[in-house]
């Protein structure tokens, strides 16, 4: 079994990717609503609750456990690494391939606060990213936009306008989704992308896929089966509402 958690509905952007690759899986996920977002928390509040997440997931019967939130991957995943049994999958700031896309030397990354102080994230920028120019923006109001259901129209169009502008404007032309959340909101920011810079010809990239794959490897490594004995099955649980929930994820998924 696969367990899968965030600090909210973000991480199903993880297990939709993953799904893809390991169709015949057994899943739990732990959505931690009411405690998000984690972007403006301490390290230590994130790693706690990261410690209580992954105890839930083990004891459910987790065999490898995959933290879809960028924030608490840079925040709690080496602590994690050291006091748990079992394998950690975190995300990776896709810096590397964002350097590698860009044709006007310039890219975007949209994140959380706490992924843009992380070190994991500064050490990547500083490595994969030295002959390029990067422009970061925290994605103000991006995680409650999804989280609400509203990742289209008028009201998402303006919020992403304000943190995707600053980003357009310094002649990005490859943005990083910084945060698991973010993709669902992609429509949204390709189509605000397009008017900021109708001659500028804009990549996004999602590091959700590259997570997948990285996954099925680690799996392969430990032993881990791609199927399980009765095919897919994917268990939700929340600290807040299940049944709010529930309606994301037949709305995400």
């Amino acid at each position: 079994m696969i367990g899968i958690f965030d600090s909210g509905t973000g991480g199903l952007s993880v297990f939709r990717e993953i799904r893809k690759v390991l169709p015949d899986q057994s899943y739990i996920y732990y959505s931690d609503i009411a405690h998000c977002p984690y972007g403006e928390k301490t390290r230590e509040y994130i790693i706690g609750r990261a410690r209580a997440i992954t105890e839930f997931l083990m004891e459910k019967g987790a065999e490898i456990i995959v933290v879809a939130c960028n924030t608490a991957t840079a925040a709690a995943i080496t602590a994690l690494r050291k006091e748990y049994p079992v394998r950690f999958i975190g995300m990776e700031p896709a810096v590397k391939p964002a350097a590698a896309a860009t044709e006007t030397g310039v890219v975007g990354v949209l994140a959380t606060a706490g992924t843009l102080r992380a070190e994991k994230y500064i050490d990547n920028r500083e490595r994969f990213a030295y002959d390029v120019r990067i422009v970061e923006h925290v994605g103000q109001g991006f995680v409650e936009l999804v989280e609400s259901g509203n990742t289209e129209g008028k009201e998402a169009e303006e919020t992403v306008m304000e943190s995707l502008k600053p980003l357009m404007d310094a002649g990005a032309d490859t943005i990083v989704l910084g945060c698991t959340h973010y993709p669902f909101l992609e429509k949204t920011i390709r189509k605000v992308a397009e008017e900021c810079a109708p001659e500028r010809k804009v990549t996004i990239i999602d590091p959700a896929p590259a997570v997948a794959r990285h996954l099925v490897e680690v799996m392969d490594e430990e032993g881990i089966g791609r199927c399980a004995a009765g095919g897919f099955s994917i268990s939700l649980h929340t600290s807040g509402d299940i049944n709010d929930l529930k309606l994301k994820y037949s709305r995400l998924i």
